[in-house]
């Protein structure tokens, strides 16, 4: 049969904020016993549970709460998987009492057990049976055609997605690389919602581009180029005014006339002097004083400085003329392809317009050399402003800065070719997705059509089969439950034509104590049990703190109700925090059939708890292994001396989540003493203390610590300091020093029954926790 075996996960749900089953909690058995106090999330647990048996979500605000995992039958069902739950479920909990046993504006639903048919009804039912097999079977042939149409609608688009994957598939990320029907679908339903696929539509030519991009790998960037025309108009000027310009000297004739003959002299006539030669090396005759001062007068200072000033310009003209020779353009190829063509052309314009100024630096060369032997005259400038284009330069590296935007953005690229392209097929295929969409939305609304006539017959049928059932039978059988339970028949569940009504005494019950209250819950929700509609042997029954509010003479009623009437359900769980009640489930448990087994997962029962401790000022519940003390005494005062006894002396490194749940552990454990001790004084704790002889000081302490920081709902609250949390061991050793002044054989025989030495420990040979 199937079975709850863990609850997996639970996060954000109540006080479990992310709770995993540990791996060495056992799973679940048969029977099962989970103490916890008040707010550790019992109530959560049920709540969780009462989802699943009445097949919805588990909601935590207006949210699903999807991070809720139960595992049944070794598979894990997650909340939002409860509504298809064939688990039989039965929760009994504050919200079964308020839904079911006293619903507002109505008495309690009829617990239905088959009686006697009507004859005219049956046959109803019978036909109505019929022709509800007949709707079920046209049922089936609509949903097979629906499921041949959805077929056909999702093998378009598997098929579809394929090509769209396969022509645009790449090396590295790329969302196509995983492009499946579900994407295709989408983008065709955005597509028909904005009515653009028009738009969408390429050209062969560009696709052919936007497929080559596509395709395309990335390339480095290409330097600019770092060069600029000469100014032609300031050339000009400066030549113009150099070939004006004239030297003033002595000049000798056959010089002037011969400019290859003067610059001749002039070299060995600066060869001479370098030397202080005083004969011509040349024929090695005297040099004459008159000829030496002579060509001197000719060749004077400032014929030679204009001549330098020549030079200088020629060399610069013929710099910038190499410059523009030599000047590195970069490979088309470089670039990206489709900047190719653009490229060209704006390199065909730059390689005119240094040919250009190539030309005309090399004539300014040729006018000023010409220059040189015409110093002594005036010479007009024959050369005239090249025609450049002067943005040539700016031209091309507009086309290498856009290939190097092209690189920074590469992948955006890329990206925005790959969605026109994808965009292109979807639209081309659009038609045929619309008319294989079309049938599969006939066929579902053909199956919906089915489907509701189904329903209708089904609710037909149930309201008749409804009407021939006797729940008289039941009611009778809770009254003698009601008697037996309360000792006298003033209460009484009277027959309505809906349900069940409270009387007492003939009228209407009103004001019904909560003991009466919780009674009556408790035996409708058993008797709940024998329900047609419940299958107790394969079913999961779930108690909620069934015997809070209940005098210790109803709590042993009820437990004999709960054992008879749940001993053979297919799965228990009973969620207490009633120590007196848990030890009864407890004994009940620990003498099942097979229970000493060796192997706990033989075992038919299992014992848990709920420890909620505080993470980060927030609580946080889970679901342990049930404490060893809960299971070695037989009083809740033996656990709570035990687990405070046990606080006081561990080390003070525990965290402030370790001290949490010491001070309502520590009340409760001197309310006990106390009234056991001063049962003639009566109130509340602190007239109690009031009356103990005691250290006055360390008395408020411990009071102050027990008021503060026990029976909070809210933790962190402004007026309380959580940090006093920490001083808990230091108060609880206060406290278990006041009651050792009061009564120190009690307090030497709990010390020596739940921390015995070694010795006693061999002694007893282990009988305290056999």
């Amino acid at each position: 049969m199937n079975r709850i075996t863990r609850i997996s996960h639970l996060r954000g749900c109540g006080v479990f904020r992310n709770f995993k089953w540990p791996s060495e909690l056992p799973e679940f058995g048969r029977y099962n016993l989970i103490y916890g106090w008040n707010g550790t999330g019992k109530t959560t647990l049920s709540r969780l549970l009462r989802d699943l048996e009445l097949r919805r979500s588990p909601t935590m605000g207006d949210a699903v709460l999807r991070d809720a995992v139960l595992r049944i039958d070794g598979s894990d069902v997650k909340g939002e998987g409860f509504p298809e739950s064939n688990l039989q479920v039965r929760v009994f909990n504050s919200d079964f009492i308020n839904e079911n046993v006293f619903p507002v504006g109505g008495g309690m639903p009829p617990i239905l057990v088959l009686g006697a048919e009507n004859v005219e009804k049956q046959k109803e039912v019978e036909r109505l049976k019929k022709k509800n097999a007949k709707a079920q079977s046209n049922l089936e042939s609509a949903r097979s055609a629906e499921q041949a149409d959805l077929g056909n609608l999702d093998q378009f688009c598997i098929d579809r997605a394929k090509v769209i994957k396969d022509t645009l598939r790449s090396s590295g990320p790329n969302s196509y690389n995983n492009y499946d029907k579900t994407n295709f679908r989408n983008d065709a339903e955005k597509m028909i919602s904005a009515g653009d696929s028009a738009t969408h539509r390429l050209t062969d030519a560009e696709r052919e581009g936007l497929l080559a991009q596509h395709k395309a790998t990335p390339k480095p960037k290409v330097a600019e180029i770092a060069y600029v025309l000469p100014d032609f108009i300031a050339i000009t000027d400066g030549l113009s005014k150099l070939l004006k310009a004239t030297v003033v000297s002595a000049a000798i004739e056959a010089l002037t006339g011969n400019p290859k003959l003067a610059d001749w002299t002039r070299q060995g006539l600066a060869l001479h002097q370098s030397q202080n030669a005083e004969r011509c090396l040349f024929c090695e005759q005297p040099l004459l004083e008159d000829r030496l001062a002579a060509l001197e007068a000719h060749f004077s200072a400032q014929y030679e400085q204009f001549i330098q000033r020549l030079d200088k310009e020629i060399n610069e003209l013929k710099a910038a003329s190499k410059a523009a020779k030599e000047l590195q353009l970069p490979n088309k190829a470089e670039l990206y392809d489709d900047l190719g063509p653009k490229f060209q052309s704006e390199e065909d314009g730059l390689m005119a317009a240094l040919e250009s100024t190539r030309g005309f630096l090399d004539a300014a060369v040729q006018a000023l050399e010409d220059k040189k032997s015409r110093v002594f005259e005036h010479v007009k400038l024959g050369l005239e402003v090249p025609l450049v284009d002067a943005g040539a330069v700016e031209k091309l590296n507009a086309v290498i800065r856009k290939h190097n935007q092209v690189c920074d953005d590469f992948e955006t690229r890329v990206e925005k070719a790959q969605r026109l392209l994808a965009a292109d097929t979807v639209a081309a295929d659009l038609e045929e997705f619309m008319r294989r969409g079309d049938a599969a939305d006939g066929a579902t609304a053909d199956v919906q059509t089915k489907t509701q006539e189904v329903q209708r017959l089904n609710d037909e049928i149930d309201r008749l089969e409804r009407e021939i059932v006797e729940y008289r039978q039941p009611a009778e059988e809770l009254n003698k439950d009601l008697h037996k339970y309360l000792g006298h028949d003033e209460l009484y569940l009277e027959i309505k034509e809906t349900g069940y009504a409270i009387t007492r005494g003939g009228e209407q019950a009103r004001s019904l104590s909560e003991g009466e209250t919780k009674a009556i819950a408790l035996l409708y929700f058993l008797k709940s049990l024998k329900d047609t509609r419940f299958t107790l042997a394969d079913g999961v029954v779930v108690l909620d703190d069934p015997v809070s509010s209940l005098d210790a003479n109803a709590l042993f009623l009820a437990f004999g109700f709960i054992r008879q009437r749940t001993e053979n359900a297919g799965q228990l769980f009973v969620l207490t925090h009633n120590f007196s009640f848990f030890r009864q489930i407890r004994n009940w448990f620990h003498h099942l059939k097979g229970q000493r087994r060796n192997d706990i997962n033989q075992r038919p029962a299992r014992f848990f708890m709920l420890d909620s401790t505080l993470d980060e000022n927030t609580r946080s519940s889970a679901i342990r292994h049930l404490d060893p003390l809960l299971e070695q005494y037989d009083s809740e005062y033996q656990y709570l001396f035990a687990r405070v006894h046990r606080a006081s002396t561990e080390l003070p490194s525990q965290g402030l989540e370790q001290n949490y749940v010491l001070p309502n552990m520590a009340r409760r454990m001197l309310e006990a003493f106390l009234a056991f001790r001063q049962p003639q004084v009566s109130g509340e704790l602190w007239k109690k203390l009031k009356t103990v002889p005691f250290d006055e000081v360390k008395k408020i302490r411990i009071l102050r610590f027990l008021h503060t920081h026990s029976h909070s709902i809210a933790v962190g609250e402004p007026e309380h300091d959580l940090t006093a949390l920490a001083e808990g061991p230091a108060v609880l050793k206060d406290l278990l020093e006041m009651i050792e002044s009061l009564d120190e054989k009690h307090f030497s025989a709990m010390v020596q029954l739940v921390a015995p030495t070694a010795d006693t420990d061999e002694a007893e040979d282990g009988a305290v926790t056999a």
